[in-house]
């Protein structure tokens, strides 16, 4: 296989220098343009597997390339290149569709880590990504989920998954970790309301010995155990507001402070975090940091309650009788269609893991090996009317009901449409401004 290619467009020569010489020391080839045209040129004369380009340009922004190329070369992996301390250019390009973004000075080691990150997922490096047989369900909002997740995992950008509790936000972020370029690096997740305030700092950070009473020696904090690999906050909500603060600067600088330490330590650590709690509400409130929120939910994945999607009941009841059987070494009981049916009309509020328990105690109590409706151990009071009197939905504002249905047309003629949405447009009837205002009030955008 031929060495990889590099585009590199930057208009400062010390700047591409130093960007080819790294390139050169990783066996990469590289070529350079200095303006918005000349990128142009090569990207239309070459095949390239990675590109690294600066945000100001003599003839224009870097961020309108980087649409360009999502447009025609969407599998291209792109980082940007940002003055220091620029974050808000930087997210503005993550949301755009960077595969990550570097701060100037370069910050070589930063750089070699993200350039070796970004080759696990250029054009040339095929990957099994099938994610149906975990992320299970037939339905759109499942269809759309896993669109989601299979386009989120080729980028950096931190990744905020809301959902009920219940829904699976932790497995959808062990599929965007497995699916992206750190697959091979740690996964860590971390519950941020099981940890006592007082213990927090030491926990994220780590702390050199003796610097409080008890530590009798050096501690690693998640922060370097999730080194190169990815951190899953877990319930961020539940973090004090001191503890955000010091989150969210390591988080802009890619760097840690252990307790007790003097010195600063650098990370290489991708951020996904989830809560079942309204943060943006908790930001109006000012029980959460708008900075922080703003830099952990550059992208938003929204996993579905059970309730609307209720189609996937039966393959569901298929996959987890599967599991339980095989895990009490016993033949696959059968279940009475009358119980399948009391699943269907059962509102769920516990979700994914709600339905995992009902059927686990189904299958302990069961006679011989079929499971019918008493086994369910399901309370009338709690099933739901047929689906066409859907009174989920009618408890719900009639506006927040039609939002839905405009929420779940829209992302799957996305999904249909591979993400284009100039053509997602076309096929729902809708000007490209028409859509990206409606993307932008369902916070889908």
């Amino acid at each position: 296989m031929s060495q990889p290619l590099a585009l590199i467009i930057d208009d400062e020569p010390d700047i591409c220098e130093l960007l080819e010489l790294t390139l050169s020391g990783m066996g990469i080839e590289s070529r350079s343009a200095a303006t918005l045209e000349q990128a142009r040129t090569l990207l239309k004369q070459n095949r390239f597997d990675l590109c690294l380009t600066d945000m100001r340009l003599p003839d224009g922004s870097g961020l309108d390339l980087l649409r360009e190329i999502r447009e025609t070369h969407p599998a291209l992996p792109v980082a940007v290149i940002t003055a220091h301390g620029n974050m808000e250019l930087a997210i503005e390009a993550l949301k755009a569709g960077a595969f990550d973004f570097l701060s100037k000075p370069v910050d070589l080691q930063q750089l070699r880590s993200q350039i070796g990150n970004a080759l696990r997922i250029s054009p040339r490096c095929l990957r099994e990504r099938r994610t149906r047989h975990i992320l299970i369900g037939d339905s759109s909002a499942m269809r759309a989920l896993r669109g989601a997740v299979e386009k989120v995992s080729r980028s950096q950008a931190p990744v905020f998954i809301s959902g009920e509790s219940g829904t699976g936000k932790e497995l959808v972020a062990r599929m965007i970790h497995r699916q992206g370029p750190r697959s091979e690096g740690p996964f860590i997740p971390v519950n941020c309301g099981a940890i006592p305030a007082e213990l927090m700092e030491s926990e994220f950070f780590g702390h050199t010995k003796g610097s409080f009473t008890g530590a009798t020696r050096d501690k690693e904090g998640l922060f370097q155990a999730a080194d190169g690999g990815t951190l899953f906050l877990d319930e961020v909500a539940d973090l004090p507001l001191a503890m955000q603060v010091k989150l969210l600067r390591a988080i802009q600088e890619k760097r840690i402070r252990p307790v007790g330490s003097a010195r600063e330590i650098p990370v290489d650590v991708r951020i996904l975090s989830a809560s079942h709690k309204n943060l943006a509400r908790l930001v109006e409130g000012g029980e959460f940091r708008r900075d922080l929120y703003y830099r952990i939910n550059v992208i938003e994945i929204p996993v579905p309650p059970l309730r609307e999607r209720l189609e996937d009941i039966p393959i569901l009841v298929e996959h987890i009788m599967e599991r339980l059987a095989k895990q009490n070494r016993s033949p696959l009981p059968r279940i009475e269609p009358a119980a399948l049916e009391q699943l269907r009309r059962y509102r769920f509020p516990g979700n994914v893991r709600e339905l995992e328990n009902i059927l686990e105690r189904a299958f302990a109590l069961c006679d011989g090996d079929l499971i019918r409706p008493a086994d369910l151990g399901i309370v009338p009071a709690m099933e739901a009317a047929p689906a066409e009197s859907a009174p989920e939905q009618e408890m719900l504002p009639l506006e927040q009901r039609l939002a839905n249905i405009e929420r779940a047309e829209i992302l799957k003629a996305l999904e249909a449409n591979d993400h284009n949405k100039t053509a997602a447009a076309r096929q729902l009837g809708m000007s490209f401004r028409s859509l990206r205002y409606r993307l932008k009030k369902l916070g889908l955008e």
